[in-house]
């Protein structure tokens, strides 16, 4: 798992890919061309991560369900 703190973008996503990460989470927001390469890359991405919650991108289905979470889609 990966853990930023900056904004997801698509070096960063082909970053955690390169370390064999499948799991990426940020407290900002991915760009639209880092979602895309999460996609292709099989990585679940979580951004906009705060205490109440995230929002999901990219492959949902790693995420377990019960917590406060939205699945963008």
């Amino acid at each position: 798992m990966v853990l930023l703190t900056s904004r997801v973008s698509v070096e960063m996503v082909q970053k955690t890919a390169a370390i064999g990460a499948s799991v990426m989470v940020s407290v900002s927001a991915p760009t639209a061309l880092a979602v895309k390469m999460a996609d292709k890359a099989n990585i679940t991405l979580a951004a906009i991560a705060r205490s109440d919650g995230f929002e999901v991108f990219a492959h949902p289905d790693r995420i377990l369900p019960g917590g406060a979470i939205h699945v963008v889609a």
